[in-house]
């Protein structure tokens, strides 16, 4: 049964990416974008490549400050290998990744799964708390098209009827406060018997683990090192959007608002529960570009070159990393994490 179940998860996530690569793509001339696409200069993506590879070695030595801060120290190379078959299988397992990389560096490292899991959930509030900055920084810095795009081309210009008549909205906002001072109320009054189940129980072991994981932060030798790192890191990510302007001669005219603007919506879609992003990522990326004026021909062809070389860039160096990780170890990493998944986030 679970076996079935997990089939169905996967198939339904896989079919919610395939579906929304075909809404990217319908009705366009798929001749177009392939010439587009072949005749890309390709020097800058090659260029964005070398530097992301740069980004994976910085994200690995951030990830091995934390877990020298939480007691659990592991050598540079192996911190690196875990974290890259991670990726590789987030490629095919949606979010298994993160405990695959976890599993593999006990095997290989000794490290506590729940330990690795910890540092992973740390460094994903701090990714998130950052997208969240490059959000409003984003909308700060050329709201007027973002407001013009979703006003004139997705609703028509409503949003502006909305604003002249607000009364609407007000209500639905209260509708939405009572409905959640109710959800709250009864969450407390039947709180002896939520902690009895599974579920609840797991729940809050994750948010004590989650929050154990952010307070590790403050264990860290060298805080500025780390605070680098991650500036670094997202600073790949920028790098890596806007020279892919100059793949192409609709794009290269493109400025530094647009990069971070597909940046930042960019890394919403590769986050979607999705295997690699596929669907969510050509689809908002896409949208981004409609707004500055781009064909979705053009949106389509910039994110299918983006996406399409990170992840052949992803194959390559987690490939490698599988290849020394099994070299090491021939036990079966991907069946151990399986098993982990189902298991509570603990910090112990």
């Amino acid at each position: 049964m679970k076996n079935l179940l997990t089939f169905l998860k996967y198939a339904l996530l896989l079919g919610i990416s395939g579906a929304l690569m075909w809404y990217a793509l319908r009705g366009q001339d798929l001749s177009r974008i392939g010439h587009y696409i072949r005749t890309a200069n390709y020097f800058w993506l090659g260029l964005s490549l070398v530097v992301s590879t740069l980004g994976y070695l910085s994200r690995a030595y951030r990830w091995q400050m934390q877990l020298a801060a939480s007691r659990t120290p592991a050598p540079f190379g192996k911190v690196y290998h875990a974290m890259m078959v991670g990726y590789l299988a987030n490629l095919v397992l949606p979010r298994a990744g993160e405990v695959i990389r976890c599993s593999v560096l006990r095997r290989t490292s000794g490290v506590p799964v729940q330990v690795a899991l910890g540092t992973v959930v740390t460094e994903r509030v701090i990714d998130v708390l950052v997208l969240l900055g490059l959000l409003g920084g984003t909308l700060l810095l050329d709201f007027n098209t973002f407001w013009s795009f979703f006003n004139d081309k997705l609703l028509g210009g409503k949003a502006d009827t909305i604003a002249r008549n607000p009364l609407p909205l007000l209500i639905a906002g209260v509708i939405a406060l009572v409905l959640l001072v109710v959800a709250g109320y009864t969450v407390l009054r039947n709180l002896e018997r939520l902690r009895q189940h599974a579920l609840f129980g797991k729940v809050v072991v994750f948010i004590e683990g989650l929050l154990a994981g952010i307070l590790s932060i403050v264990k860290l030798d060298n805080k500025a090192a780390f605070l680098f790192h991650t500036f670094f890191t997202w600073l790949v990510y920028y790098l890596m959007d806007y020279w892919a302007f100059f793949c192409f001669p609709e794009t290269y005219g493109l400025g530094a608002k647009a990069a971070l603007a597909v940046l930042t919506f960019g890394a919403f879609g590769m986050a979607a529960p999705v295997a690699g992003g596929i669907g969510p990522f050509h689809v908002l990326v896409q949208g981004i570009l409609l707004a500055y004026g781009m064909t979705k021909e053009t949106g389509i062809a910039y994110a299918l070159v983006v996406h399409g070389a990170q992840t052949l860039l992803v194959v390559l160096l987690g490939g490698i990393s599988f290849v020394a990780v099994a070299a090491a170890d021939k036990g079966s990493v991907v069946a151990e994490a399986e098993a982990l998944a189902d298991e509570p986030l603990t910090t112990e």
